[in-house]
């Protein structure tokens, strides 16, 4: 499995929006250990405002194939306002509507989303809340 953890590591090695990291558990035992961290090989991940604070088990295949498409599917962030070009049209209007409110009105309504995050809803809906709060704190941080 290391050399596909490693090849996913060069493959999002100047990704703006996913790290990809590795731990030795038999250096980092109290790290391990507050995460944790219980097998070995063990992959956690993080997926912003979603999930718990030591993160998520990952149990799905462990080529490289399928952690990219893990990878791109579900962590990694497309839609950059720097770059729009992986935008949907969707994101795309909320971009541009946001994008000219005061940062006091955007600030708001980041809070108001983040509030929702833990709400019940269809996959469809949480993903299309994430990507508004993506693009929220992107014009926030700007």
């Amino acid at each position: 499995m290391k050399p596909a953890w490693d090849q996913l590591g060069s493959e999002y090695a100047s990704s703006s929006s996913v790290v990809v990291a590795d731990v030795d558990c038999t250096v980092e035992a109290d790290l391990c250990s507050e995460y944790e961290v219980r097998g070995y090989p063990t992959i956690k991940y993080w997926k912003a405002g979603e999930s718990p604070e030591k993160g998520s088990d990952y149990s799905g295949g462990r080529s490289f194939e399928d952690l990219k498409k893990f990878v791109a599917d579900e962590l990694e962030v497309k839609c950059l306002l720097a770059d729009p070009s992986g935008c949907s049209e969707k994101e795309t209007e909320f971009m541009g509507k946001w994008k000219a409110q005061p940062k006091a009105d955007v600030k708001a309504q980041l809070e108001r989303l983040d509030k929702m995050m833990g709400s019940k809803m269809t996959p469809d809906l949480k993903k299309w809340l994430v990507q508004r709060i993506n693009v929220l704190k992107q014009i926030h941080d700007a």
